[in-house]
């Protein structure tokens, strides 16, 4: 595959999902991805840039990328305020937390994620519509469950904390202790590094083995 480097990309759209998280859709640049990779990206000229998964399906004819403005962060700061038509200096595709080919049609799939680790999630739910999975969302308020609508129907529980308007209340492992996981399942955790510890801990006491474990740790 294909890896475009140090190019130039100009936005089309910034979509704002809450106060502090947005969506930033660029144009695709001919870029070949899979779904679960990554891009390197920030203000064009400046030296400043951040990893940030690739949100949108691989066969979009956009690139998108989930950000959450961080209180001492500068780039999604930077990135916040951009307009259609701006540039975007991006570097990529990087990473291999993507489904292996071979187990796309006949293996169950269990997602976790927290927060704006749910992006590699939406991109491989939106290449493979028929992917038998579900999605474990940990957020603390249901406002932040970004876009649930474009998953399948049953495929989406939000795990919420802090209010009572989720699919389920509590963390993801309370849910994931309600909910025992078949031990043959494929699960792929992305977020938080203490959730991925945790929810490890609880898969592992279910039985998933240690080969059926992937994780990728966002912040």
């Amino acid at each position: 595959m294909e890896t475009i480097t140090n190019s130039i990309y100009k936005i089309q759209q910034v979509r704002h999902l809450t106060n502090s998280t947005y969506i930033i859709r660029m144009e695709r640049g001919g870029m070949e991805f899979v779904a679960g990779q990554n891009l390197n990206l920030g203000i064009s000229g400046d030296v400043e840039k951040r990893d940030y998964s690739i949100y949108n399906g691989e066969k979009d004819d956009f690139l998108e990328v989930l950000v959450k403005e961080v209180e001492d962060g500068l780039v999604s700061k930077q990135m916040k305020s951009l307009k259609p038509g701006d540039k975007l200096e991006v570097d990529g595709p990087f990473g291999f937390f993507t489904l292996k080919p071979e187990d796309i049609d006949s293996k169950k799939y269990l997602f976790i994620a927290s927060g704006t680790g749910v992006a590699p999630f939406h991109s491989i739910a939106q290449s493979h519509p028929n992917l038998n999975f579900k999605l474990i969302h940990g957020i603390r308020f249901s406002n932040e469950a970004y876009e649930k609508e474009h998953y399948p129907s049953g495929r989406y529980v939000s795990c919420v904390t802090k209010d009572d308007k989720g699919s389920f209340k509590g963390r993801v492992t309370d849910y994931l202790k309600a909910n025992p996981v078949d031990k043959e399942t494929l699960c792929y955790l992305c977020g938080n590094v203490n959730m991925i510890y945790d929810a490890f801990d609880v898969l592992k006491d279910q039985g998933v083995s240690s080969g059926n474990l992937h994780a990728e740790v966002y912040f």
